[in-house]
């Protein structure tokens, strides 16, 4: 069997003295594993770093099979992050939540459009990386089942003043009706609930609430090793969280 997609890099583990196992997210295969000989050699190791757009042909002589990849690079995401410690992180961490959340061999359509137009945001310098990345995450819930209803409060049906998000049902409750509950609900901030266009800088405490807000579903349904996120989800957070600023572009 042989196939040809478009694909973003996840990961890639090295594998005997020069081959490596690469994870790539594909627009019409999914997630999908494949053996890169000479992947480990300084020629081809810049090509599979998280984050890249290849172009990759996948060989193997049965659909199951782990197979061989061959990729073109077609925009190389990671290289232009290195100096911005917080692209990487946000990169890392979808890359990361991407290879945990996703099973392998079904196609995401829509979970690789919204990570490949979250690599452009990167590519292109634009504003506003944390809450696109948390937006991001809404797009990887609802794909994988699990999505969450921000759209009206689920006590009264409005739309006006929805400040948080039942754990239980995952959808969103108003200021009025959640108050007596506070303490037992998610805090919805305001970019998630349409008062802040993508691009728009939002406060640092409003970004830690919706990384909580995703992470807290992210946590309930996603399975990882140790019951935690993968390791570059929790750096994003802590990194947001840092008392460097009051908000965060």
């Amino acid at each position: 069997m042989e196939w040809t997609d478009e694909a973003i890099v996840l990961s890639a583990r090295k594998h005997g003295e020069s081959a490596v196992i690469a994870s790539l997210l594909t627009r019409e295969h999914g997630r999908h594993p494949g053996l890169v000989r000479g992947g480990a050699g300084s020629r081809a190791r810049g090509l599979y770093q998280p984050g890249n757009r290849v172009v990759a042909n996948w060989r193997g002589r049965l659909a199951e099979h782990l197979g061989a990849y061959r990729c073109e690079l077609a925009r190389s995401t990671a290289a232009g992050v290195l100096d911005d410690a917080l692209a990487l992180a946000v990169l890392r961490a979808a890359c990361a939540m991407a290879e945990t959340a996703l099973p392998e061999r079904h196609p995401y359509g829509r979970v690789y459009e919204t990570l490949a137009e979250l690599l452009e945001a990167m590519a292109a310098e634009a504003g506003g990386l944390v809450a696109r990345y948390v937006r991001w995450e809404l797009t990887l819930l609802a794909e994988i089942g699990y999505g969450l209803d921000l759209t009206a409060c689920a006590a009264t049906g409005s739309n006006d003043n929805l400040a948080y998000v039942s754990p239980k049902t995952g959808r969103a409750v108003s200021l009025s009706a959640g108050e007596p509950y506070r303490d037992r609900l998610l805090a919805l901030p305001p970019f998630l609930a349409g008062a802040a266009p993508p691009g728009r800088l939002v406060p640092m405490g409003d970004l830690m609430a919706g990384l909580r807000l995703t992470g807290y579903f992210l946590d309930r349904h996603v399975q990882s090793q140790g019951g935690k996120p993968p390791a570059p989800r929790r750096q994003l957070e802590a990194l947001v969280a840092a008392p460097r600023r009051t908000t965060i572009y």
